[in-house]
């Protein structure tokens, strides 16, 4: 799995495309809070590539407009990392540098991510814009051949709301929700009504926390020496587990 097949996989238009170099400085400028991210941006960025921009003359989707955001455009980047550059800091520096709504496609090594934010008007800082929630990554490798697919096929710009370029972006967010369900259900689906995507994007919510959560008492409870401790553990691990059940069958 390359960037290019991601990229491909978007069957974005000729007209969308722009495939222009961005130099570094334009994010150490405007995305590097702090002389660590600065350097971090210097080292371990390879290559910066805007791709396509994607707006009503483009694309053929309505512009968004409400109180809280406003959406001209989505921007598709390419970026190229270094093996030691940290991808998961440099891919939040990108994405908030930015902006635009970016659909991101990051490539390190053999490792290739696409990554979605919603992005919002700042309430401290007058036409500034900040991250709208928690960046939504994946890696479509994780998965096997049927998912990965699947996945592929359903990021299709055809196959996505056309209503704006929120609903667009929301409908790329709503494919990637599906394969992080996928992961855990083994069956790749994306709800038709708002209702259920809701229900399913708040259960994956509660089913990443609770991963971390048994994880955790599963590592406590094979240090644990004390049969008490390991007898009280093991019962916290059930209905942790209890839970999980739950929150899959949201999914």
């Amino acid at each position: 799995m390359t960037a290019a097949d991601l990229l491909s996989a978007l069957d974005l238009p000729d007209a969308a495309r722009v495939d222009r170099r961005i130099p570094k400085t334009l994010l150490t400028e405007h995305g590097a809070p702090t002389a660590a991210d600065k350097r971090w941006i210097n080292e371990g960025i390879e290559q910066l590539q805007w791709v396509a921009a994607l707006k009503p003359t483009t694309v053929g989707v309505a512009e968004y407009r409400d109180e809280a955001r406003e959406y001209l455009e989505i921007a598709v980047l390419h970026l190229v990392l270094r093996a030691t550059a940290k991808l998961g800091r440099l891919v939040e520096l990108l994405h908030r540098a930015v902006p635009y709504p970016v659909v991101a496609v990051a490539e390190q090594g053999g490792r290739t991510q696409l990554s979605l934010v919603h992005k919002r008007w700042s309430q401290g800082e007058v036409e500034k814009t900040v991250l709208d929630g928690d960046i939504v990554a994946v890696d479509p490798t994780e998965v096997d051949e049927p998912l990965r697919a699947a996945f592929l096929k359903a990021l299709s710009l055809a196959r996505q709301p056309r209503g704006t370029l929120f609903a667009l972006y929301q409908g790329w967010m709503d494919t990637m929700l599906a394969l992080h369900a996928a992961r855990r259900t083994n069956a790749f689906t994306i709800p038709d009504d708002g209702a259920a995507k809701a229900v399913r994007r708040e259960a994956l919510g509660e089913c990443a926390r609770l991963e971390a959560a048994i994880a955790r008492l599963r590592f406590l409870a094979a240090k644990e020496k004390q049969m008490a401790r390991q007898v009280e553990l093991n019962l916290e691990l059930k209905r942790l587990q209890a839970q999980y059940a739950i929150a899959l069958k949201n999914l």
